[in-house]
C-alpha cells in the first residue's frame, strides 16, 4: 500500500487553512489530477464539521470518483478522511495543524489501497512525486488566500 507523509509550514493563521482544506469544492481549481469534486453533506456535530465528499482523479483517458468521510476535530486540530466507496480499498489520510506565531506547521499523513492490484502497482511508483506534487500545490494555493 503506498503510504506517505509531508510536512510544510505555511504563514497562514491555523484556522485559515484548516478551512482552505474544508473547502473540498474547490479543489479541481488547483490540485493536480482532481477533476471534480462534489460534497453531499456537510454538518456540524459539537467540535466536528462532518462531510460526506466525492472526488474524481484522474489523467488523460483514466479518470475515477471515490467518495469520502472527511471529520474535522476542533479540540485536537485534526481532519481525518477515509474512504466510503470507489476503486479505492482503504484510504485513510490525516491532516494536523500546529500554530506558532504567524506560521503553521501543517502534517499531511495518507496511506491508501486501489482496488485494482496492477493500478496499485503503478500508484506504489510514482505516489512519492505525485503526493508532494499536490502538497506543493496546496501550499502554493494557501499562500494566497
Amino acid at each position: 500500500m503506498p503510504k506517505a507523509s509531508v510536512k510544510r509550514v505555511i504563514n497562514k493563521k491555523k484556522d485559515k487553512l484548516i478551512e482552505f482544506v474544508l473547502d473540498i469544492e474547490k479543489y479541481p481549481e488547483f490540485i493536480p489530477f482532481c477533476l471534480a469534486s462534489k460534497v453531499y453533506e456537510r454538518k456540524k456535530e459539537g467540535d466536528k464539521i462532518l462531510i460526506i465528499a466525492d472526488l474524481t482523479i484522474g489523467k488523460g483517458p483514466f479518470s475515477d470518483t471515490y467518495k469520502s468521510d472527511v471529520r474535522f476535530n476542533k479540540k485536537n486540530d485534526t481532519i481525518n478522511v477515509t474512504n466510503i466507496d470507489g476503486p479505492l480499498k482503504h484510504l485513510q489520510n490525516n491532516w494536523k495543524f500546529v500554530e506558532t506565531d504567524n506560521t503553521t506547521e501543517v502534517y499531511f499523513d495518507v496511506d491508501f489501497e486501489i482496488k485494482n492490484k496492477f493500478l496499485n502497482l503503478l500508484m506504489e511508483k510514482s505516489f512519492e512525486f505525485g503526493l508532494n506534487k499536490i502538497a506543493d500545490a496546496f501550499q502554493k494555493r494557501a499562500e494566497t488566500i
